[in-house]
């Protein structure tokens, strides 16, 4: 570690928005940077796992869940669509073209000590549990992303 350090607020849960987000933190923990992703609101999608997990809700907290993506692989685009068809298009053309799918950025984050921190306001707001995140997830509220900020260099939001 040099010393540096970068944090991020990912707050969209678009597909192409998420890629950008991991890729910028792998390269500056790539650079010796310590770097810390704070995962609120439409983010936390992104961190949910694939299959359902049964957790007791309330019925408002279990529509959100059938509302919502559940993780990276059911992510849409930002822009392009196309009722379903752009995700897919997207995906297709990063596997011929080996780049690295979302899953794999992940797991590449957590191999790089990389904080991934859900924000848990969002999680109760939400209805969203831990048991619902991957494996590997801190939980923290704002105070955190604040004190981790102020000793950053790179602030972003995403």
């Amino acid at each position: 570690m040099n010393g540096k350090k970068t944090t991020m607020v990912v707050f969209s849960g678009d597909l192409d928005k998420a890629l950008a987000a991991f890729i910028i933190a792998i390269g500056s923990a790539a650079m010796g940077n310590q770097v810390s992703m704070f995962f609120t609101f439409w983010g936390l999608n992104i961190m949910r796992k694939d299959q359902v997990v049964n957790v007791k809700k309330s019925w408002m907290d279990k529509t959100f869940g059938w509302l919502l993506p559940r993780g990276p692989e059911k992510l849409g685009l930002s822009k392009l669509h196309f009722a379903g068809l752009g995700p897919i298009m997207m995906r297709r053309v990063m596997q011929k073209k080996n780049v690295a799918t979302l899953n794999e950025l992940i797991q590449m984050a957590l191999e790089l000590d990389i904080k991934l921190i859900a924000c848990t306001m969002s999680m109760e707001v939400l209805g969203i549990q831990k048991e619902e995140l991957i494996d590997g997830m801190e939980f923290a509220g704002v105070a955190t992303y604040i004190s981790e900020a102020n000793d950053g260099n790179i602030n972003l939001f995403i």
